[in-house]
Order: structure tokens, then C-alpha cells, then sequence
């Protein structure tokens, strides 16, 4: 199959070192490939024979016609000419997009590739028993549980679940601390009557346990003072239970836990945080007859260091130890996120089985750095000239100044009582232009930079501050 690649000046020779031993033919159409125009292609395929063209995948022009007058395909290739080694070897194995970067698209068919795998592993996963149809044990993926703390003062209870629900948990842990009463318990799981998604209660008062067994399809955390109390009442109900060591043993306490009827055994030895006893803490999680409890949340939220990779890590480790649940929270800011991120490492995780490590699988959690640094190729320029200091004094411009916000996953500009809204920091500024809100040049690139680092502080989970520092 004989393809053509057109390409500019700066990027010739990497197109040309990509292109050996394949039947390429190289072509450069000016100094920039994504300046190419329908035109120009159209004149070179009348005098070259190929069966398909690469443009640049930074090109925005429409080759639609193109290809209607030549009968030639004409697909987009990546955005970055140093990418174009990673696509040539699967030209024949896949069709690549006529409109989306090759780059941008062959990620987003590995992603889907990775996760029609994870969910064919757990369709034909055996598991050691079923919470509301959901998995838990045997060879299924580890299942993240989600806790909302202090459960009767969340005034959004609702909302609060099934946003967990949506970030990727699998099951929902309400805290009810020392100070709530059963009415309490009664008045937030009323609030979620209708979700029919695996809720836990996590007390170890028994009333409060009583109280939660009405819906509650998990009881955390039952020891030797509560079980013989309720053990009981857990068992009658069907409940699952996760069993921790207190004064006694875990090993006594699933014993305990047994005898008193109770079936679906989820057993927490109890990880510990760093620096308080995580490594020997690890020793308790040995593979073994019930499925295991690992509380990651409990490093997360107690170590400064940036969420996405601590919890990597630690589904890293719960997936070595034979984990079942993985527990992750977002109580403070630094944490934010935690659910979705720990979603995808157990994800990771699935996919890691018959590999040597969670590497190259089509999904990451790499938000903030990259897998591979691109090598452009040097800027050619004649003079140059060194930018001078902005003035200190503001110009303001006659149409009248915007406030920037965000709010959800909403960049928000508003101007004279009139906001515009939007996802993307272009669409909004493209909107305001329309407008004709915007009549100096330094105040449009103001408001461009500020756009842009409202949607990253949507896109990162972070706070915005107009005219601050992100």
C-alpha cells in the first residue's frame, strides 16, 4: 500500500525518518504541513499514484472533495510529527479517522479496547458472593467503596451518593459517628430510597447498626464487642459484614462473626498509615478464605503528596495482597478525586493480569505528567527581539470589564449582568467576541489566559481565582 505524506519544511526530516522501509512517499507542500490546502493536495495526487493520503493531524482543512475527485482516501495523522513512527506500523491493522488526529484517536480506541476487556474479565469472573448483583472476591476486579463521613450532616446526602456513584464507586459508605441516633440512620437512608446501588453503613454502635440492617447491604465494622450483640440481627438481614481485630484476633472474630450466622465475610486487618505502621500492617493481608478489606483511604488522606499516584500505588498493592474492596475517601481537598482515580486503578489492575507490570495498557493515571516527551523541531527565526515589560497601568477597555468563575464544570464569564457559559475556554471567548463585549486587543489575550486556566481548574479539580496564580 503505497501512502503519501505531505509535510512542511520544519518537519521533513522526521517524516522522512519515520517513513523508511515503508512504500511512503514523502512531500513537502510548504514550510508548515497543517497550512496544506484541499487545493494543493489535489494537485499532487493528479501526478502522484498512492493509495492513501496522511495530512497532518493539526490540519483543520476539509479534504472531503478531495476525495470525491480523486478516489483517494485521505485520513488524519498526528498532531505531532514525531508521532507518525508509532502510526505507520498499523496502517492495514486499523482505518484511521478522516477528522480526529491519529494520535487523539488511536488513544481513545485503546481506552476502549482496555475497558472492554475489564468488562469481559468481570462478566466471566467467579466471585465468592453477589451485594445487590454486585461481585465481590474470587477472581472479579477489586471493588472500590467510597465513604461519605459524618453521614446524617452531609445536607446533600443524595446528591453526595450518586456523585460517588458516577465517579466509579462501586459501593457507598455512610459514617454515622458516636453522636448520631437511630433516627438519624432512619432519616439518611430515606433520603436514598430508590438507589438501588450496594450501600454501607459504618458504625459500631449496635441501635445504629439495628437502625442501618433496614437497607444497609454492608455493616463495617463488626469486632468482639458488637457481634454478639447484633451478629445476629447481620445475619437475619442477609447483610454483608466486614470483621476487624479489636482486643482479639481477626481470625477470632470472623469465628465469632460465623457462629452467629453471619455468611457474606469481608475480613479488614486493618492498614495502617505511613509512618504509623504501614509496612508491618501489610503483613496481615494474606491471601486466604474470605475476601479482604484494604483501607487505602487511610494512607491517602494522611500523607501531603498529590492523590493520583499514592493511590496507583496502593491498588498496586491491594491487588498483590488478594484485596476484594479497596477503600478510598475524599474528606479533604487534597484529596478530591480520589474516587474516580481509584476507580481507574483498579482498572489498571484488572488489566494487569498475565503482564509483569501495570505498563502500556491502554488506560493510566498519568493526569499531570507524560508518558513520553515529544521532540519537536527546532524554531528557525532571522532576528529576535526581547519582550519588554507590560506597564504597570491598566487600560481598561470602554466596553466594560468581565468577572470569571467557575461553577461545576462550567467556565463562567459575566459582563453587565450578562453571563456566558461553556466547557472549553474558546468557546467561551469566541462567544464574548460575537458579542462584541471586546474592543482592545490586550484585554481579549486577558481574557484568554484567564478562560484557559478556569477550564484547567475545572479539568484538575483545582480552585480559580481570577488574576491569581494557578
Amino acid at each position: 500500500m503505497r501512502i503519501l505524506l505531505p509535510t512542511g519544511s520544519a518537519t521533513e526530516g522526521m517524516v522522512r525518518q519515520a517513513a523508511t522501509g515503508y512504500d511512503a512517499d514523502v512531500v513537502v507542500t510548504g514550510e508548515i504541513a497543517s497550512f496544506l490546502t484541499p487545493h494543493q493536495l489535489k494537485v499532487i495526487l493528479q501526478k502522484k499514484t498512492c493509495d492513501m493520503v496522511i495530512v497532518s493531524g493539526m490540519s483543520t482543512a476539509s479534504f472531503e472533495q478531495v476525495e470525491r475527485d480523486t478516489g483517494v482516501p485521505v485520513y488524519r495523522g498526528p498532531r505531532h510529527a514525531a508521532d507518525l513512527s508509532l502510526i505507520l506500523p498499523l496502517i492495514g491493522k486499523l482505518t484511521l479517522s478522516r477528522s480526529v488526529p491519529a494520535d487523539d484517536f488511536l488513544a481513545s480506541q485503546r481506552v476502549k479496547e482496555a475497558m472492554a476487556r475489564v468488562e469481559t474479565t468481570e462478566r466471566e469472573a467467579e466471585c465468592d458472593f453477589l451485594i445487590r448483583g454486585l461481585k465481590i472476591g474470587g477472581g472479579s476486579r477489586m471493588k472500590v467503596l467510597a465513604e461519605i463521613m459524618d453521614a446524617p450532616r452531609c445536607g446533600n446526602i443524595r446528591e453526595r451518593v450518586l456523585q460517588f456513584f458516577e465517579s466509579g464507586a462501586d459501593i457507598v459508605d455512610l459514617g454515622f459517628g458516636f453522636d448520631a441516633a437511630p433516627a438519624d440512620v432512619a432519616r439518611v437512608f430515606s433520603e436514598l430510597d430508590g438507589i438501588d446501588r450496594p450501600l454501607a453503613a459504618d458504625t459500631q454502635d449496635p441501635a445504629l447498626i439495628r437502625a442501618a440492617l433496614v437497607r444497609a447491604d454492608i455493616i463495617l465494622s463488626l469486632q468482639e464487642e458488637n457481634i454478639p450483640t447484633v451478629g445476629r440481627d447481620v445475619a437475619d438481614a442477609g447483610a454483608a459484614a466486614v470483621i476487624v481485630p479489636g482486643t482479639g484476633t481477626l481470625q477470632k472474630n470472623i469465628a465469632r462473626a460465623k457462629r452467629e450466622g453471619i455468611r457474606c465475610i469481608i475480613a479488614d486487618p486493618l492498614l495502617q498509615p505511613v509512618g504509623s505502621g504501614l509496612i508491618s500492617s501489610l503483613k496481615g493481608f494474606r491471601r486466604g478464605k474470605y475476601p479482604l478489606f484494604f483501607g487505602a483511604g487511610n494512607v491517602t488522606e494522611l500523607i501531603d503528596a498529590d492523590s493520583p499516584g499514592v493511590n496507583a500505588l496502593l491498588a498496586g498493592m491491594a491487588m498483590e495482597a488478594g484485596a476484594a474492596v479497596i477503600f478510598t475517601s475524599e474528606h479533604s481537598d487534597k484529596t478530591k478525586g480520589s474516587v474516580r482515580e481509584m476507580r481507574r486503578a483498579t482498572e489498571m489492575m484488572a488489566l494487569t493480569s498475565g503482564r509483569p507490570y501495570p505498563k502500556d495498557l491502554g488506560i493510566d493515571l498519568l493526569i499531570l505528567k507524560e508518558k513520553r516527551q515529544r521532540r519537536e523541531p527546532p524554531l528557525e527565526y532571522d532576528t529576535i527581539t526581547s519582550a519588554r515589560s507590560m506597564p504597570d497601568e491598566i487600560e481598561y477597555d470602554p466596553k466594560g470589564n468581565f468577572r470569571i468563575g467557575i461553577e461545576g464544570d462550567r467556565i463562567v464569564a459575566v459582563i453587565r449582568g450578562k453571563a456566558v457559559q461553556g466547557t472549553r475556554w474558546q468557546d467561551v471567548l469566541h462567544t464574548i467576541l460575537l458579542h462584541g463585549d471586546v474592543s482592545l486587543l490586550d484585554h481579549a489575550a486577558y481574557l484568554g489566559r484567564e478562560l484557559y486556566k478556569a477550564e484547567l481548574a475545572i479539568r484538575y479539580g483545582r480552585s480559580f481565582e481570577q488574576d491569581g496564580e494557578f
